[in-house]
């Protein structure tokens, strides 16, 4: 539950980010919290199917593909989602762009090297281990 509440926390800031640099609206913190459920759900669910069928068209285009399939899906939110509106297939893809790259980045920030996302700053000196264990005599 942890877990889905961050990666829903970080897509919400992510779709914010998206919505201040294109030409997407928001009505409020709620549309914006809902489309970052919905998108959740969809890349759950729908994006699987999709990608599986659309392989062809990814395997051309070198995986660019993807980001058509992620504008559509933010599209669709738009139009599901009152109060949040996208404005356009243009806004879309630039916003899937952004919130593809935002949520990377937030990703790899919460992400350790366990692949395990933890809630703390990384060490200032990540060459330095710390070693836990017993010292024995």
């Amino acid at each position: 539950m942890k877990l889905f509440l961050l990666r829903w926390l970080t897509t919400t800031l992510a779709v914010g980010v998206a919505v201040q640099l294109t030409g997407m609206r928001t009505e409020g913190w709620l549309p914006l919290i809902a489309t970052a459920l919905l998108l959740g759900i969809i890349n759950a669910f729908v994006r699987p199917v999709l990608l599986l069928l659309s392989l062809p068209f990814v395997l051309v285009t070198l995986g660019l593909f993807i980001l058509v399939l992620n504008a559509i899906f933010l599209a669709l939110a738009g139009g599901l989602i009152p109060g949040f509106h996208v404005g356009g297939f243009g806004n879309a893809f630039f916003g899937a762009i952004i919130v593809s790259l935002v949520s990377s980045v937030l990703n790899g920030l919460i992400r350790g090297n366990d692949g395990r996302y933890h809630m703390q700053a990384p060490s200032p000196r990540p060459e330095i281990k710390q070693v836990q264990g017993r010292v024995v005599e």
